[in-house]
């Protein structure tokens, strides 16, 4: 680990001039802090944010929920409003990490953390994340946990976080604060494609702060969950996931929202499968006619070919859960 300076903001101001002059926010410090160790990440200053008030999980006006960025992702999955509201956001807290550190990492800090690829951590191989224009090693290399969606010549890395799948398919809304005032941003335009500038993965500009995510009211009831399939259940990231959210009335299907995890460079959205759905009556024959869609543009690699009938098996299936059949 390279020596860095540590500082505590006592407020937002102060949060924020640090971050003007280049320092790193750090909350629970889950992701950050283990890249550093391996030298992937060497920042010069470490911006403790932890005593901002960003705690509050609330409703908003309309109807919505709005989570801030420093709520601990053990307390927005096990928070009433969360669990009963969006069941798809607690799921997916649960089924991520382990309990330690889901006690610790942050809603913000969850949706920032980088690719678990290995290539990405390996500091002696070729990664266009880490170090612009060196190449991307997995291209060519052992590829089974890569992504098949969303892709690019300089990286196949896919996004590790299960919350923020929940958030693409709730089309939630990240709140920023910056030198220049507070913006919200979709949270499909967020997290960033690597097209080809892979080391580029949000829409933050220097010195913005998360300060929270909103989910937009949606019509009731909806019935909503999430579903990770992985090469084991204890403490591991998707092979495939998906989150879906359905409002069915006199029974047919009103509206849907669908986004998969572990097959995209970054949560990825459904909308192939989500208009096959609505306007339908729930049936077994649906889920599987919808979950086809799930892997329209896939790119697979030579050792992740197995993704593209998992995503579309881990789609029905789920589709099957939330939404019954008759």
């Amino acid at each position: 680990m390279y020596p860095f300076t540590f500082t505590k903001a006592s407020d937002t101001r102060d949060a924020l001039n640090a971050g003007q002059r280049g320092g790193r926010y750090i909350a629970g410090g889950t992701t950050l802090v283990d890249l550093m160790r391996e030298t992937v990440e060497r920042p010069e200053t470490l911006v403790d944010i932890s005593d901002l008030p960003l705690r509050e999980i609330t409703v908003t006006e309309r109807g919505g929920l709005r989570i801030g960025a420093l709520v601990r992702m053990a307390e927005a999955a096990a928070h009433t409003t969360v669990r009963t509201t969006y069941p798809v956001i607690s799921q997916a807290l649960e089924l991520s990490a382990s309990a330690q550190l889901r006690n610790m990492a942050t809603i913000g800090g969850n949706i920032m953390q980088r690719t678990r690829c290995t290539y990405f951590r390996d500091v002696t191989a070729a990664c266009n994340k880490r170090d612009p224009g060196s190449g991307c090693a997995a291209q060519d290399g052992f590829n089974r946990t890569h992504a098949i969606l969303g892709t690019s010549e300089s990286c196949v890395a896919t996004h590790p976080s299960d919350a923020a799948v929940a958030l693409a398919a709730l089309e939630a809304t990240v709140h920023l604060l910056g030198p220049n005032g507070e913006r919200g941003i979709p949270f499909a335009d967020f997290l960033l494609r690597p097209g080809s500038t892979p080391n580029r993965e949000q829409a933050l500009r220097r010195g913005e702060l998360i300060t929270a995510v909103e989910i937009p009211s949606h019509p009731r009831p909806l019935k909503s969950g999430y579903l990770k399939v992985r090469d084991r259940q204890s403490y591991e990231f998707a092979l495939t996931s998906v989150a879906v959210a359905l409002h069915i009335r006199g029974g047919v299907v009103r509206e849907a929202r669908v986004a998969a995890g572990g097959v995209g460079t970054v949560p990825w959205k459904l909308p192939a499968v989500e208009r096959r759905l609505i306007g339908e009556r729930p049936s077994d024959r649906l889920w599987t006619e919808a979950a086809q869609q799930a892997a329209e543009g896939a790119r697979p690699l030579e050792h992740n070919r197995f993704k593209v009938e998992l995503l579309k098996r881990t789609v029905e299936r789920q589709l099957r859960v939330v939404g019954g059949t008759k």
